[in-house]
């Protein structure tokens, strides 16, 4: 019997158009029904090169499931090549066009000819939700976007993915400071979302000498076709780096991996270790005498989250894990090998792992928890009540962000680890000026 989802906390699979309006110059054709992309779009305030409100829509009605919707999802393809000015229109199905056995990737293919390209891919909600449809839309691009044989080889070149561009609020400033760490260990980064990146760095992604998955499991069947396609090995690093200890174990990792020089890998990685500890022997107090609030923690976040925060707070601050909560609905075949991550932390320390998107569940075991004090709490906005009802410490790390705006802000990497530190440490003193 299917479960109500209360508090959700992902989207359905069609929000893969986030995937590609994070693409400068690309833009979703959606074959769906007409209130899909508004119900969607609520990300952070974002939006981009283009309007979500201008996304092309054939706006499936009754009459469509009569008599079929591909003359109009033609049409719809027709006009918008007119008059968007993109280079990449890709067709994702909803639930509707999906059930009623539209074949958009045959109405696509009669564009072939055109200057601007046309490609699709399924996305129906009740085939997954947008973690999946990630993974789809980038399989898609990298299927009938891209030549079919291998170019030659760039070394150095790394092709770099992590988690789902907007449903992640860090993703942009995420991927440029991983981007900036493998410059200074002599690689040179692609990635193919944001500001100045897009098509002709997918143009580059078969030259690559490495793919990057930063990540538990989301886009990992991405990596995996490119190197069924080119044959392109690709490192699959399931933790996003946040802090001193992860971030300087990713970097010799990825040096090892490349071969690039470990002489530069160990200096870049020396200076920047001596930086961050500067700063947090400059507030060791503040850490070791905060009274205020527990040093047991929770997260509620999907599993990119969940398991970068639980490795930075024990690892890095020594701080204990009580519960935690995945809330992405993880593919069966990934979830082992993440608890075996949460049971691989410094100082012999495991943490317990549920899956769950049910907010209420959730919600009842963390009242049952002993956290010993007031309990650090960081998860999407559906736990902001529940942490003042706990007189808890409350940090936003995930979707849904509804009071936090993230412009080009990071997490990730040693300055990422900081940042952080500043937030939850400023939650804590607000506590004593109550």
């Amino acid at each position: 019997m299917a479960k109500l989802l209360y508090q959700p906390r992902y989207k359905c699979a069609l929000a893969a158009m986030q995937t590609v309006h994070a693409i400068p110059r690309a833009i979703p054709v959606l074959h769906s029904g007409p209130g899909c992309a508004s119900k969607l779009n609520d990300n952070n305030g974002t939006s981009g090169m283009y309007s979500p409100n201008i996304f092309p829509c054939t706006s499936v009605s009754e009459k469509e499931v009569v008599f079929g919707g591909t003359d109009k999802l033609r049409s719809t393809i027709e006009n918008s090549l007119k008059i968007i000015d993109a280079d990449l229109f890709v067709v994702l199905t909803g639930c509707t066009s999906e059930i009623i056995g539209d074949d958009a990737g045959e109405v696509a293919g009669e564009f072939a000819a055109e200057e601007k390209k046309v490609i699709f891919a399924n996305t129906p909600g009740f085939k997954g939700n947008n973690y999946l449809g990630h993974d789809w839309v980038l399989q898609a691009i990298f299927d009938q976007y891209l030549p079919k044989t291998k170019t030659a080889v760039q070394t150095g070149l790394v092709n770099i993915f992590s988690a789902p561009p907007m449903q992640d609020a860090f993703w942009l400033g995420n991927l440029r400071e991983i981007e900036s760490l493998a410059v200074e260990i002599g690689l040179t980064p692609n990635t193919i979302f944001g500001h100045n990146r897009g098509l002709p760095n997918i143009d580059r992604i078969p030259a690559a000498q490495l793919n990057l998955l930063i990540g538990p499991w989301a886009g990992l069947e991405s990596v995996r076709f490119l190197e069924k396609k080119y044959g392109t090995p690709f490192l699959h690093y399931p933790v996003l780096p946040i802090g001193a200890f992860e971030t300087s174990r990713f970097l010799r990792t990825l040096a090892e991996k490349t071969g690039v020089d470990k002489s530069l890998s160990e200096k870049v990685i020396s200076d920047h270790e001596e930086e961050y500890y500067y700063y947090i022997e400059r507030y060791s107090d503040v850490f070791l005498e905060q009274r205020v609030m527990s040093k047991r923690f929770v997260t509620v976040a999907d599993a990119h989250y969940a398991l970068a925060f639980t490795k930075f707070l024990v690892n890095d601050l020594g701080m204990f894990p009580v519960t935690q909560f995945i809330t992405d609905d993880t593919p069966e075949q990934y979830r082992e090998s993440l608890v075996q991550e949460f049971r691989s932390l410094n100082y012999g320390i495991a943490a317990d792992v549920v899956f769950s998107s049910d907010g209420g569940e959730i919600h009842r075991k963390i009242k049952e928890t002993a956290f010993g004090g007031f309990p650090l709490i960081l998860g999407s906005s559906w736990e902001k009540r529940l942490a003042r009802e706990l007189y808890g410490i409350f940090v936003n790390i995930t979707y849904p962000m509804v009071a936090r705006m993230v412009i080009n802000g990071h997490v990730a990497g040693y300055s990422g680890g900081l940042k952080m530190l500043e937030d939850i440490y400023t939650e804590a003193r607000e506590r004593l000026a109550l």
